[in-house]
């Protein structure tokens, strides 16, 4: 799965070598090989589970051959013609599946921090705007720090970033407390709603989150979205994993309220398993895009615009951008509706499956039933030293990782550390799981007998 090498001997190992006539095409491949490729994580390895991170699928990697051989640009139409219509139709169909009425509010993306980006930048726009400002004119203003964000306490990170990117920083951000499942606990955050309104703090947007990273926890979407709605706050759902059971024949209805989002982010790089990168950003209300509309003769004037010329930069943060919905598009073409629901599917069913097996192992633990396709469990020595505890569950993870067998994650769940088992690839079956874990149990032994 992996070579082993560390930091420091990659660092020793690889070096550049930029000539002043160049090596060659043969010889730069070969370097590439040897450097490169031979110290590459094999993310499609059966051990491979520690992270958000899928393997491929083969027409995904067609697609990239035709994107990166094509080299279309998505800004305006003039530099995509074709591209720019199955980008369009595809952001109709996601809106579809979503349940969001007819129309093409989205847009392609990185993936889920610049998808979340796009949905705080707008609901603080669409905020000051009712207010009578316009951030795009005047830039930010007033008492900023009673501006505020609600997210849970297990949402991504990238809330807070994008906040400190947006200049709201991280004490604008208010993390709402989870229950035992790592969703987003209602009471705490009605409470919190009516504090932040007897404090003459001003909710600008509450973040839900369908597809918490380690736990997999959909936040209660419907629920939340009521209280939005009560209150007149924008609700965005970070559904970068989640957002896979739009396709799932099982589990789909996980998903009841996320039309009542007014935006949505979705992630194609996790378990719809296309390449890095691909994500999506759908809006609900088309009118908020003139809230960051801009300009540019030379790429969506005003000519293009009567004429109905179909300019995508309006869209986007971006301005050059791949064409990565070719692969989502060619992916559902060759798979059809159903066979991806059923790779999806399993994902969530073998996590079921392993965390049951979990419970009848001597000396693991699961730490939390799976919601999603993760499993978090630790291994339990017969000590009461929690600290002991954490540090060798910290060792195992590495100790797997430098012996190149297996990459289980590590992480925290309400407070214990523990092993994660991210179950995204679809020709893994309990049995790889299985003896995963005697890897992880014969692991702490060793380290333990040390």
């Amino acid at each position: 799965m992996y070579q082993g090498k560390t930091v420091e001997q990659l660092r020793e190992r690889i070096n550049l070598n930029f000539t002043s006539q160049g090596l060659g095409n043969q010889a730069a491949i070969e370097r590439a090989v040897e450097y490169f490729l031979k110290d590459s994580l094999l993310v499609h390895h059966a051990q491979c589970v520690a992270h958000l991170h899928c393997p491929s699928l083969v027409i995904s990697q067609a697609a990239e051959v035709l994107i990166n051989a094509t080299n279309q640009s998505m800004d305006s139409w003039d530099q995509s013609p074709s591209a720019t219509i199955i980008e369009i139709k595809l952001i109709e169909w996601l809106r579809e599946q979503v349940g969001y009425a007819a129309g093409d509010a989205g847009v392609f993306t990185s993936g889920g921090t610049q998808s979340n980006l796009m949905g705080l930048m707008l609901a603080r726009d669409a905020f000051f705007a009712r207010l009578g400002h316009s951030i795009q004119q005047d830039g930010l203003t007033g008492d900023l720090s009673k501006i505020k964000v609600f997210c849970s306490e297990s949402a991504h990170f990238s809330v807070q970033k994008n906040m400190a990117l947006m200049g709201l920083g991280y004490r604008s951000v208010t993390q709402v407390k989870t229950d035992a499942f790592s969703r987003m606990d209602l009471a705490d955050l009605k409470d919190k709603l009516a504090q932040a309104k007897a404090n003459g703090e001003q909710v600008m947007a509450i973040v839900a989150t369908a597809g918490t990273t380690d736990a997999g926890a959909i936040d209660p979407l419907a629920d939340i979205a009521a209280l939005a709605a009560e209150h007149q706050i924008w609700m965005h759902v970070d559904a970068a994993w989640g957002g896979a059971l739009l396709l799932s024949e099982q589990y789909r209805h996980f998903l009841n309220g996320l039309e009542l989002a007014d935006s949505v982010t979705l992630d194609f790089h996790k378990q719809f398993f296309q390449t890095i990168s691909c994500g999506a950003f759908l809006l609900k209300d088309a009118r908020h895009y003139e809230l960051m509309r801009y300009q540019a003769a030379y790429l969506n004037s005003d000519f293009d615009e009567e004429a109905g010329v179909p300019n995508l930069v309006s869209k986007s943060l971006q301005t050059t951008r791949r064409f990565d919905a070719l692969k989502l598009w060619m992916g559902l073409e060759a798979l059809g509706k159903k066979q991806y629901a059923e790779i999806i599917d399993n994902g969530v069913t073998l996590a079921r499956d392993v965390a049951e097996f979990v419970k009848t192992q001597s000396h693991l633990e699961l730490v939390m039933e799976p919601q999603l396709a993760s499993v978090l469990f630790r291994f339990r020595p017969e000590s009461d030293d929690m600290a002991f505890v954490a540090l060798l569950n910290q060792r195992i993870g590495d100790v797997l990782l430098a012996s190149g067998s297996a990459n289980v994650g590590v992480t925290e769940a309400d407070g214990i550390t523990c092993l994660k088992l991210t179950l995204l690839n679809p020709t893994v079956c309990l049995e790889d799981v299985k003896v995963l874990l005697t890897s992880v149990k014969a692991t702490a032994l060793s380290i333990l007998s040390a």
